[in-house]
Parts: C-alpha cells; sequence; structure tokens
C-alpha cells in the first residue's frame, strides 16, 4: 500500500468528524454574538409540532441550551429542591445522561426568572455548570462524572433579580464573573484541573449581569466586562486590567458585542440610590420620605436579613451624618465606590438613562477619550435583551416587540421604530444565521426577520410555551429552550 494513502485515510476520517459538529458552546453561541456563521440551511416555518426534529420535556429554567461535540447540555429544576443538567444527543435528543443536586432553601427570586437561570458552557471534553449554592463545576461531557468543582460563596442579591451568570470560556480557562452586591469578582480557572490562573477583586463594581467577551487589538487578545459605569479591557492570560473606558452607566445587564475589533453596546439603567428608594417605598415599612433606613433594607430583600458585611460596605459609608438613614448624596456614596460614580450623582427626579455605543477595545489605562467611536442616546434599548451586530448594522429589540437599528460605523439609526408583529416582553437575545434572524418572545412566539435593511417578516412561529432562553443554533437546527421543554427544529 502507498505510505500517502495509508496514512490518508484515518486523517480524512478525523477531519470529516471534526467539521461535522457544529458548536454553540456558551450564551449565546461563540464569543457571546448570537451569529451563526455556517452556510446550513435553517428554517424559517416551524412549531412545537411543525419541522419538530425530536423534543424533551424539562423541569423549569431559563437558562439557554448549548451545543459541543454532537451534545446538547441544558440546566433545569428537577423540583424545588434540586437542580439537575442534562445532555442530549443533538440530533436524535437521546438522553445521554442526567445529574442532579440537591439544592434546598434557596433565596425566592422574581416570577419571570428561575432558581435555574444559568446557562452551562461546553467544549468536546467538558460542560462547565454554575449554580448559586454550588459553586462552579466541570463534568466529563460523555459521561457527566465530576471532574472538578471550584468553590464559591453564595452570591448576595439586593433584589429579586437573582444569580443568572454563565460562565465563558477562552482557549485554556474557563472564566467566571459574578458582580454580585457584596462579593463582585472575575476568576479564570483552568479549564482541566479548575485551578485558578488569575482572580480579580471587583469591589469598585455594583451590581451587573454581563458577560466577558473577548476582542482582538493589535497588542494581543482583550477580555472586556462591562460593568457599572466602565468598560474595562483585561489581559486574559494574567487578570490584568489594562485599560478602562468610563462609558457606561449605574449598571448593566446586556452584553456587549464585538466585531473587528470594536465593542458595541446597548444599555438602559436607572441609578442604583433611585432603585433602593423605590423598594423601600414599596417594602411593609416604607414611608416614601425619600430616606434610606437598615430597617427598610431588611424588609428589601428577598431573605429578609440583609448581611452584615453589607451594611458595612455601604450604609455605614454613606451615612455620614450618623442618623440612622441615607439621604440624597448619601446615598451613591454608600452605593457606587468612591472611586466610581459613573458619571451620575443622586438626582430624585432622575429617569432611566438609555444608550447606544461603540468602543474601540485596545490600549493602555484611561481610554476614554481616545477610545470612543460614538455615543447616543436612545428611548430603544431594553434592560435586559443584549443587540445584534449582522452586516453593518446594530439591532435591537425592546419589550413590547419593537425594533430600531443603527448603522455601526457612526451609530446613526436606520430607517424608523416598528413593531416586530409581537406584543410581549422580551428577555431572549435575537440571533441570526443563514440571512435569517430570530426574535423569541416570552409569549412563546419566535419572529423571523430576514436579516437586510428594511427587517421584514419572514414568518411568526408559536412554540406553545414561555421562552425567556436565547435559542442555540448548530449543524442547521435550532434548538429552542422553553420554560418546560427543549425542542429541536430544523428542515
Amino acid at each position: 500500500m502507498n505510505p500517502k494513502t495509508f496514512f490518508s485515510i484515518p486523517l480524512l476520517l478525523l477531519l470529516s468528524t471534526v467539521v461535522h459538529s457544529e458548536d454553540w458552546p456558551q450564551f449565546r453561541g461563540p464569543n457571546s454574538t448570537g451569529v451563526y456563521s455556517s452556510k446550513h440551511e435553517l428554517p424559517t416555518t416551524f412549531s412545537d409540532t411543525e419541522n419538530v426534529k425530536w423534543a424533551a420535556t424539562l423541569g423549569d429554567g431559563i437558562g439557554c441550551p448549548v451545543v459541543a461535540n454532537g451534545k446538547v447540555f441544558v440546566a433545569s429544576m428537577i423540583d424545588e429542591q434540586h437542580v439537575g443538567l442534562h445532555a442530549f444527543d443533538s440530533a436524535t435528543g437521546k438522553t445521554l445522561w442526567t445529574r442532579q443536586w440537591h439544592t434546598p432553601n434557596l433565596i425566592p427570586v422574581h416570577k419571570t426568572n428561575s432558581q435555574c437561570a444559568t446557562t452551562p458552557a461546553a467544549d468536546s471534553e467538558r460542560v462547565y455548570f454554575y449554580f448559586s449554592t454550588l459553586g462552579l463545576m466541570a463534568l466529563d461531557a460523555d459521561t457527566g462524572e465530576d471532574e472538578w468543582k471550584y468553590e464559591m460563596p453564595t452570591p448576595f442579591f439586593v433584589f429579586r433579580w437573582g444569580p443568572a451568570m454563565s460562565p465563558t470560556l477562552y482557549k485554556d480557562k474557563v472564566i467566571f464573573l459574578q458582580d454580585d452586591d457584596l462579593n463582585p469578582a472575575i476568576v479564570a480557572l483552568d479549564k482541566a484541573t479548575g485551578k485558578v490562573a488569575w482572580r480579580d477583586d471587583r469591589s469598585d463594581q455594583a451590581v451587573n449581569y454581563s458577560h466577558p467577551v473577548i476582542c482582538e487589538t493589535p497588542d494581543g487578545d482583550n477580555l472586556v466586562v462591562a460593568g457599572t459605569g466602565m468598560l474595562i479591557g483585561y489581559n486574559p492570560d494574567t487578570g490584568e486590567r489594562k485599560w478602562f473606558a468610563r462609558v457606561l452607566l449605574r449598571n448593566i445587564k446586556t452584553t456587549p458585542v464585538v466585531d473587528n475589533g470594536v465593542v458595541y453596546i446597548s444599555l438602559q439603567s436607572g441609578g442604583i440610590a433611585n432603585q433602593w428608594l423605590a423598594s423601600a417605598d414599596r417594602a411593609e415599612t416604607g414611608d416614601s420620605n425619600g430616606k434610606l433606613s437598615k430597617d427598610e433594607m431588611h424588609a428589601i430583600v428577598p431573605s429578609g436579613r440583609v448581611p452584615e458585611a453589607f451594611f458595612k460596605k455601604t450604609f455605614d459609608r454613606g451615612d455620614l451624618n450618623q442618623d440612622g438613614f441615607l439621604e440624597g448624596e448619601e446615598l451613591d456614596i454608600a452605593f457606587l465606590h468612591p472611586d466610581n460614580f459613573a458619571g451620575a450623582r443622586f438626582d430624585a427626579k432622575e429617569a432611566a438613562d438609555e444608550y447606544v455605543l461603540a468602543v474601540r477595545a485596545g490600549g493602555n489605562g484611561d481610554v476614554t477619550k481616545s477610545n470612543l467611536l460614538w455615543k447616543h442616546p436612545t428611548k430603544y434599548t431594553d434592560h435586559i435583551v443584549s443587540p445584534l451586530v449582522s452586516n453593518g448594522r446594530m439591532l435591537l429589540i425592546k419589550g413590547g416587540g419593537i425594533r430600531t437599528a443603527f448603522d455601526t460605523k457612526k451609530g446613526k439609526n436606520i430607517g424608523r421604530q416598528t413593531r416586530i408583529q409581537n406584543t410581549c416582553e422580551y428577555f431572549a437575545s435575537p440571533i441570526v444565521g443563514n440571512g435569517k434572524i430570530y426574535v423569541a418572545g416570552e409569549n412563546g412566539v419566535i419572529v423571523v426577520l430576514e436579516d437586510s435593511e428594511d427587517y421584514p417578516i419572514l414568518s411568526k412561529n408559536d412554540m406553545g410555551d414561555a421562552i425567556l432562553a436565547t435559542p442555540a443554533i448548530a449543524d442547521g437546527m435550532i434548538y429552542i429552550r422553553t420554560r418546560s421543554k427543549l425542542i429541536c427544529v430544523g428542515n
């Protein structure tokens, strides 16, 4: 046998195996962009019965499905005291394995949220899963067996938004960011061992829900994180803060999108102090006097009790006259780090601010003036739904089903705001593939738009159950996580 022929056979088999399986490895796919770049034809019309390849019944959850090496991973609440992680064959829906953990005494979350709100991340070897009372763990992707576990403090959140952060992947690292109200930090772990590569204390941040993204720069990759007031560029290998831009608001729940070295962001945020006062006024002890006491703070939190460490970090710092109340400027001093006032002071009449902006990644130190490409106020951002950048346009979807588009070069509005004919709340972010944009509404209807300047509606597809999780795309199929099912649709 010709030696070249002998060696080419297994090599071709190996290559065909690698190329065949497409991955959507983390929240919103590759680098959290929501963009599916394969040429596979994707379905335009489907439902919970039409063009369904397979479906699986799950417990409650709003975390997204992910796909890696021919497997789909998704989490659910098995019951009120157990959380589960499920692995399915991506083509057939065959259950490969299910793991479950006892998680009693969970703190209540907002009704639109779920105790199971996080998205796993996965590669060909492992699946990485976070849960608030369990920490971050890695399981064997084939068997579901434990590989390592990283213990973390249970996050503390004042409001009922609850924990919703998810791991992201970069080369040999799994990165986890959690800007909670007590111990905000970002950590990078070795994917194989779970050992800490680096950790950055983010005590200068208030509560945020944005995911880290990778951006290529002339000086190498940057890990870009949006937080309170600042966009920060980290060295992903060492955790060093390389640059920051003071261009954001008090907190952020959307995830930036990176395209050709530029970071695109949409955000909506009210003042943190105002959120505290509004919540205190709604509490049983609230008296609408514009002041905040420790008793009112206890009444706000879902657990009914604020940790003393949080009071020391915030209330005690802000109560300048020691009268037992936070009032006026004291509120900002309490809830914003002294080095990070997020560009705003307390204003009792302040409304929510909304912006779209673009920042060039890279540089050193304060790059606020040098790297901000454009920033425009708008009334059409959403505080949860992340933007979609495709074909030189930045698309926003706002609650109620309003779409707005901006040119990515200068941020100029393209056309007028238009409803996509599905009036409901939106929590899932839009995704795009094969020239089609998929926008999932909480009412269970997925609107398909053509990825062109006018965004004509191609179809409306009812999945029969509420959708808060962003769908995943791989191998020409769309994986849709409703609150009670995982549904795979395709042509």
